[in-house]
């Protein structure tokens, strides 16, 4: 018997179900010598607790008491290796091995069968990827050590939250600079010292546009350094409507606003391993950034259980360093695009360790800075809409508890209680959205106006760096901050309320909302808060 036909011992992986492809049209068998490559991530060796999301940590100190045990590490990398798997890579810090091997190995090692497959979607058309449906399993010495494995299905887990005006529809358009005088962010900083990491799941950027952009700014703009994880890269294509829409948009925003950051796109494949291991390697990456902005989604309950806690620790990771991640709330209203039409949240959005970033429609005198009006972004059926809602996966955080966060959809909390209290509330807060009062940015050599949620978590993301900058100390998870003090109904210091209109299912109204949250910055204010 050679070594491929010994039967391992395999136990069950908690949270590792996968549902069949949405869309799936045809699946046949994989090649059993196609190689695929996978993440594996293992447990802490303390539990994180609340406390040091606000007292950042440096990485040494992390990775010694909350990263992966050496003895943990040395079992995942041994047994892998001995089962006939090509360890990549393997980091105690971000608790992260990374493995490659032909797919019937994998197939036999991790208890599944993976298909090529083929999909068709209403953003996407028709593509293929590699599929496998059920739970996973893991070797039986792994058990407890190993809490999520990553990859094997690489079918497109998020999807990037901008949309392009039509020109027609544009009503008004402003530059980022124009909008940081609006919402008033703090006079003699830009940013430098600091770094903000964006993360991407596809597309890039030409150098020549950003030096195009900002010079037409009349400002000097920010070095952008391009990262590749798991095999991304820039790769800049010629469609401002695809996922260099995406990349400039962030670049451009966080750039205008921040140009005396240095700005490094994370480029990862758009998989579920592909998304938790780039989010991992800027949190961990030295110098830690002072934010990291993310503009990709997918509804919560698209995610397997075991990818969004990964995820969500790889976010918690980040706090406790001392970055703070903004996350575009999601461009679909209250339902998030799922095929039920019930309320449902997007996630990264919805980790209680991510600042979710909702979005208004403004209109606002650029001259002067002066707002006539601001308001809950929502174009109708088709036309886009701030997400917000309730999770149905993570708790109320402590923080949010006093704001008046409604009960779930179902009228349970997360854990399907009807005493209980209600999910975590998503937004936290807001910027301007909407693409008919949208960003003037620069894309593919064309200048266009964008908006979407997408936008809002950049802007943000600079207004964090902006901060840092000028208080000298890095923010990690600012909701509790943020939301110190105040009940429903109360606005929050450093804060513009927005209180009309809806989202679909929730309605604005005084104080925090699942429209706007908190409200859009008073940058000013917030720093004199902070």
């Amino acid at each position: 018997m050679t070594d491929a036909e010994k039967p391992i011992d395999l136990v069950p992986l908690a949270g590792s179900e996968r549902p069949e492809s949405p869309g799936l049209k045809a699946r046949a068998a994989i090649d059993p010598a196609t190689p695929v490559e996978a993440t594996l991530v293992l447990r802490r060796r303390e539990p994180l607790p609340d406390e040091a999301l606000s007292s950042p940590m440096n990485r040494a100190q992390f990775a010694k008491t909350y990263g992966a045990s050496d003895d943990d590490l040395n079992l995942v990398t041994t047994t892998m290796e001995s089962l006939g798997l090509t360890v990549l890579a393997a980091d105690a810090a971000e608790r992260r091995v990374r493995v490659r091997g032909a797919a019937s190995a994998m197939s036999r090692i991790f208890g599944t069968d993976l298909d090529q497959a083929t999909a068709e979607s209403r953003t996407r058309g028709t593509y293929e990827h590699r599929h496998r449906t059920g739970g996973l399993s893991i070797p039986a010495a792994l058990d407890g050590v190993v809490t999520a494995v990553l990859g094997l299905d690489d079918r497109p887990q998020a999807r990037a939250l901008f949309r392009v005006a039509l020109p027609r529809a544009v009503t008004t358009s402003y530059t980022p600079l124009e909008l940081g005088a609006i919402y008033r962010f703090p006079p003699e900083t830009d940013g430098s010292g600091q770094t903000i990491a964006i993360i991407e799941l596809g597309g890039g950027f030409v150098q020549q546009d950003l030096d195009t952009y900002f010079s037409g700014l009349g400002i000097t703009g920010p070095k952008v350094t391009a990262v590749g994880v798991d095999g991304g890269a820039n790769a800049p294509g010629s469609d401002p409507n695809g996922a260099d829409g995406e990349v400039m948009l962030d670049i451009e925003v966080a750039g205008a606003l921040a140009p005396g950051a240095e700005i490094v796109v994370y480029f990862a494949p758009n998989t579920d391993a592909g998304f938790v291991d780039a989010v991992s390697a800027a949190a961990h990456a030295t110098p830690t950034p002072a934010a990291i902005s993310i503009s990709w989604g997918q509804s919560e309950d698209a995610w397997t259980a075991q990818a969004r806690t990964a995820f969500d620790e790889a976010l918690a990771d980040a706090a406790a360093l001392g970055a703070t991640t903004t996350v575009a709330a999601g461009d679909d209203g209250s339902t998030d695009r799922a095929a039920d039409g019930k309320p449902h949240v997007d996630f990264p959005a919805s980790s209680p360790h991510a600042l979710a970033c909702g979005g208004t429609r403004l209109a606002a005198d650029a001259s002067t800075g002066t707002v006539q009006s601001e308001t809950v972004w929502n174009n109708g059926s088709g036309g886009g809409a701030t997400g917000g809602g309730v999770s149905a996966t993570f708790p109320q955080p402590s923080w949010q508890s006093r704001v008046g966060v409604p009960a779930g959809a179902d009228g349970t909390d997360a854990g399907g209680s009807a005493n209980g209290p209600s999910g975590r509330g998503v937004p936290d807060v807001a910027g301007v959205a909407d693409p008919q009062t949208g960003y003037r940015v620069r894309v593919d050599g064309k200048d266009v106006v964008i908006g979407g949620t997408s936008a809002v978590s950049p802007l943000w993301a600079a207004l964090v760096a902006r901060i840092v900058q000028s208080t000298g100390k890095p923010l990690g998870l600012l909701q509790p901050a943020l939301y110190d003090s105040i009940s429903a109904g109360q606005v929050a210091t450093g804060f513009r309320d927005i209180t009309t209109g809806d989202n679909g299912a929730f309605q604005a109204g005084p104080g925090w909302d699942p429209c706007t949250g908190l409200g859009v910055p008073d940058g000013t204010a917030l720093l004199a808060a902070l």
